[in-house]
């Protein structure tokens, strides 16, 4: 998923589709993930390029654009299931590209361990694996406390009011203040 805008504009979907600054991050991103995958799969390919999904948020609804990313793993990818993983990590959705370079450079401008980038989470039944990156996520601490953690992506295009915008969109935290009394 590289791309999301508020579904309530005029000709949004369109407006998603047709904006060069999303067009070339998707692009991006959609081919950095199919070279990680490449790395340990087979028959890598790209089945479904930039389609929409319309989400329904509790701050109303978003388009979001994604793409369909397929391959064959090893017969005894259940055995390294968790190596084949995190030999991907960060995701290049959430690091960005390219990937080593980038990662030096975010180590390099944050004056903390980062730990983890994003949440990953995946379900496997026994012969087929399905996972995601979650740009959300709640990560806690050493000392118990809990960090609320969410991704985005920017490139030289950006435009940082927009960019602040869609953050706004994207993220809210599921669990409330009252709740954790």
């Amino acid at each position: 998923m590289k791309g999301t805008i508020d579904a309530n504009l005029p000709h949004a979907d369109k407006q998603l589709l047709n904006d060069p600054k999303e067009t070339a991050e998707h692009a991006t991103i959609t081919d950095l993930i199919r070279n990680d995958m490449s790395r340990f799969a087979s028959e890598v390919t790209v089945l479904r390029y930039r389609y929409l999904d319309k989400l329904h948020t509790h701050k109303g609804t978003l388009w979001q654009m994604s793409s369909e990313i397929r391959g064959r793993l090893p017969i005894d990818y259940g055995a390294q299931l968790g190596n084949l993983l995190f030999s991907m990590l960060p995701a290049g959705s959430i690091s960005g590209a390219p990937k080593k370079k980038t990662v030096e450079i975010i180590h390099k401008a944050e004056h903390y361990r980062r730990g983890f980038y994003t949440g990953v989470m995946g379900y496997f039944d026994g012969s087929n694996f399905d996972s995601a990156v979650m740009i959300r996520f709640l990560e806690q601490e050493d000392n118990g406390s809990m960090v609320f953690k969410s991704g985005g992506g920017i490139t030289f295009q950006s435009d940082a009011a927009s960019e602040y915008k869609e953050m706004k969109q994207k993220i809210y935290v599921p669990i409330y203040r009252d709740y954790l009394h």
